[in-house]
């Protein structure tokens, strides 16, 4: 029996392409630094505004079919037939233990139009099948933060692979605890896969996980205390005059 993770390589196997143009420009693309050799169910990636994180992502989901509004391959709204990681996976490559394509893509960006879309499947099949998923409620009728977690505990139930941009995004420190419980349900049995990019300390901090840090262009498995996240924030707590010292002082 194939347990997860599922997805186990992740790398650039072709580089003639024009890196004067996103997503080539991305530097660990551009400097052909591009490879995740994945080997625990729960993979987080981290690093600054910019550098690439939801780049790897993306591209991931749009390997396994899924919409990258948030959703997975039946999640058919707001289609873009210029969808630049098509022609951007072509260039990668991809190790299967098994390929999964059940799963789903979520990005804090534009979960708002996954959300209207679960309306509108609502109006066309009724609200007790549309919202079966989703806490049997309109994702829309909900905070931003009570909605993602709605989700995460509803639809995040079968064997897949989830893909998770920024989760944390509408999430309170005691919520992001909980989306960690659901992940660790989720995938201590083997039969689901995370891959998460985040910039938050705590969700970095999932014991379980395989930690990826991307900086000057460069992508290395880390650990925790070792991430500029961690190092900043811990600084900060223990001395927040410091900092208020510098960033005020003219």
């Amino acid at each position: 029996m194939f347990r997860a993770p599922f997805l186990k390589e992740v790398y650039l196997s072709d580089t003639s392409f024009d890196t004067s143009i996103f997503p080539y420009n991305v530097p660990f693309i551009k400097n052909n630094n591009f490879h995740l050799k994945i080997h625990k169910p729960v993979t987080i990636i981290s690093g600054d505004n910019g550098t690439g994180k939801s780049t790897i992502l993306k591209a991931i989901a749009t390997s396994c079919g899924f919409n990258l509004n948030s959703g997975n391959k039946n999640h058919l709204y707001k289609l873009n037939a210029d969808n630049i990681y098509l022609p951007f996976i072509k260039h990668l490559k991809f190790s299967w233990s098994i390929k999964i394509s059940d799963g789903f893509f979520m990005t804090a960006d534009n979960f708002n139009n996954f959300a209207n879309f679960i309306d509108e499947q609502a109006k066309e099949c009724g609200e007790e099948r549309a919202y079966k998923g989703y806490g049997n409620k309109s994702l829309n009728k909900q905070s931003h933060g009570e909605s993602f977690l709605s989700l995460f505990l509803n639809r995040f139930n079968l064997k897949g692979i989830y893909i998770l941009d920024e989760p944390e995004a509408a999430l309170s420190p005691t919520r992001i605890l909980s989306l960690m419980s659901i992940i660790n349900d989720l995938s201590e049995n083997g039969q689901s896969q995370f891959i998460i990019s985040t910039h938050s300390p705590i969700l970095m901090a999932y014991p379980m996980a395989q930690l990826f840090y991307i900086n000057n262009g460069i992508i290395e498995e880390t650990t925790y205390d070792k991430t500029e996240h961690y190092i900043i924030t811990k600084t900060f707590l223990s001395s927040p005059e410091r900092y208020f010292n510098h960033l005020f002082n003219k």
